[in-house]
């Protein structure tokens, strides 16, 4: 089904809602996997479910522990864990430590989030004051303009999301969105749900409790040792995101080009997650004469510009259809571009 606007969401767009992106994450990923040991029983640093999880897939855990210092020691000079794990794609250990750190500490950051409450109390639910300034909030009310709760599938059946990002933000906060704009239940809220088109190329941290009653963890949850290693199932590297036989590569691009609308969020633009998103040059695929917004903090200008033509190429789109603002952070580029945008 073609789509009004297809969002492309990097780390960048997390940092709204407080969660750690680059240096930041890799600082919280590197403290987790220096395990070390006092007198070489006590453990004086590094995090415990991981440590658990080692010890329930080895009884001699020195070569798990190994691959996690040399994880941690090269964090500051890395891109970001997903690139080293790449760099290492041969070493099945250093993947493994790896998806297991990445998972406990997006879970960690979840927690810490300002899209984080209590869910022991049924009646909890985000403070959408905290959430007020952010993106999530500015799409959600581009999606609810004009939209009656019985028009919210066939309104999120327009969009299509491709979220490079571990955690579960959209999910929840969409979910937890629904519930408190139109008065929805849980039951209701999930079957709305059904109608977006979301991808993760290199997967989630575990799904939702909406999502599976049965293996789901909550949002910010906190998984014990057993649970981390069925988590990191759902995990993949790039190399696995970009192979079409383990990921959803095919639907991703079918969703890109389908789309009268591309906006990019916090996407860095890494050249493997642009040759994820569209098929390689000399393979005919028709994104039109379609707009493009994107935002482009950090990025300096003589990189906005080449990556604007790089896009223009893979896509054929014209390069003056294509806005790439340094200036603007997500939530603002929703509401300069309000009309642009617009589902109605």
């Amino acid at each position: 089904m073609s789509k009004s606007l297809a969002l492309v969401v990097g780390a960048g767009a997390c940092k709204e809602v407080r969660l750690p992106v680059g240096a930041e994450l890799k600082r919280v990923i590197a403290n987790a996997l220096d395990i070390k040991y006092e007198f070489g029983r006590h453990r004086v640093s590094g995090d415990s479910v991981i440590d658990g999880a080692f010890r329930i897939l080895e009884d001699d855990i020195s070569p798990l522990l190994d691959c996690a210092h040399r994880i941690a020691a090269a964090m500051p000079q890395a891109l970001s864990i997903d690139n080293f794990i790449d760099s290492h794609r041969d070493e099945v250990s250093i993947a493994l430590c790896g998806k297991l750190a990445i998972t406990r500490c997006i879970l960690e950051a979840e927690r810490s989030s300002t899209l984080y409450f209590d869910p022991s109390n049924i009646y909890n639910t985000i403070d959408f004051t905290h959430t007020e300034n952010t993106w999530f909030n500015a799409f959600f009310q581009l999606l609810t303009e004009n939209c009656s709760s019985a028009d919210i599938p066939k309104r999120l059946s327009n969009v299509a999301i491709v979220c490079f990002n571990y955690d579960r933000c959209i999910e929840h906060y969409i979910f937890s969105s629904l519930k408190n704009y139109y008065s929805l239940s849980d039951a209701d809220a999930t079957q709305a749900l059904k109608s977006l088109e979301i991808h993760h190329p290199y997967g989630v941290v575990g799904a939702l409790p909406w999502q599976d009653p049965t293996a789901g963890i909550a949002y910010g949850g906190s998984p014990n040792s057993h649970k981390l290693l069925e988590l990191i199932k759902g995990l993949r590297t790039f190399t696995e995101g970009v192979d079409p036989a383990q990921s959803n590569i095919g639907a991703i691009r079918s969703a890109l080009s389908g789309a009268q609308r591309i906006a990019f969020l916090g996407f860095a633009f890494h050249r493997l997650n642009i040759d994820l998103l569209f098929p390689p040059l000399g393979e005919e695929t028709e994104y039109k004469d379609i707009p493009v917004y994107a935002t482009a903090l950090g990025i300096s200008m003589l990189d906005k510009e080449l990556i604007g033509d790089e896009l223009s190429v893979r896509t054929r789109i014209p390069r003056e259809r294509i806005q790439m603002r340094a200036d603007v952070k997500c939530a603002d580029l929703f509401h300069e571009y309000w009309r642009n945008l617009s589902l109605l």
